[in-house]
């Protein structure tokens, strides 16, 4: 049984996300959430999703807060911003912090249903009647991103798999036999070569693009 997350705090809009998901997936699991937290909770202890549908604008989060917490805690889970912002900026930001998609609230059944079903494919949804240039310039964007993660060694990259696991510097510096002092190092160069300031920030850049695919490309960067 498939299983999908809503998390919104408007329950009539729950209502609605639910009956477009029924309509594309006959058979499947929907848990509701009324805040980010709630969300949060469900993941960890349900078990496996396929996709979280996500309320852009909750009382407990602040603008794309919540992205970026689904987004570090749960790299692998799919994204799809719904949202009643309907700013043609937010769609380029919500896709470069990670989303698979963007569905305004104003959509019809039929084509929320149809951007689930894409999400659901691997694809990146956005509606036709906003800017092509948003797709555009996050094509580039994640050509830049996988040029950066490309730059790190094989012994960067895993430390970055591992940060992106939550594990700290002494806990990897265990797993991988090394000195603490050595993760540090390696942490310090991850951030530079990826041109950003904290661990947070590098674990949500390497979100946005196929990270274990990088990994298993890169084995011919040595220490």
């Amino acid at each position: 049984m498939k299983r999908i997350l809503i998390v919104d705090d408007h329950p009539l809009f729950r209502e609605a996300l639910h009956n477009a998901i029924e309509s594309v997936m006959p058979r499947v699991e929907i848990h509701e959430a009324e805040t980010i937290d709630a969300g949060i909770q469900i993941l960890k202890t349900v078990g496996r999703f396929k996709l979280a549908l996500l309320d852009l604008f909750m009382p407990d989060t602040n603008g794309f807060d919540g992205l970026l917490t689904f987004r570090k805690q749960f790299p692998k889970l799919p994204v799809m911003i719904v949202t009643g912002q309907e700013d043609h900026r937010l769609v380029k930001e919500a896709v470069n912090y990670g989303a698979s998609g963007f569905i305004a609230k104003t959509a019809s059944g039929d084509e929320i249903s149809n951007a689930i079903s894409e999400v659901l494919a691997g694809n990146v949804y956005i509606p036709e009647d906003y800017s092509n240039g948003a797709l555009d310039n996050t094509a580039q964007e994640r050509e830049d991103l996988a040029r950066r993660l490309f730059s790190l060694t094989r012994q960067q990259l895993i430390v970055l798999r591992m940060l992106r696991e939550g594990k700290l510097n002494k806990q990897i510096a265990y797993e991988l036999g090394v000195g603490e002092t050595t993760v540090k190092a390696h942490v310090s160069e991850i951030l530079r070569k990826m041109n950003v300031v904290s661990r947070t920030q590098a674990v949500i850049e390497a979100s946005k693009i196929d990270f274990d695919t990088i990994l298993s490309q890169a084995t011919g960067n040595t220490d």
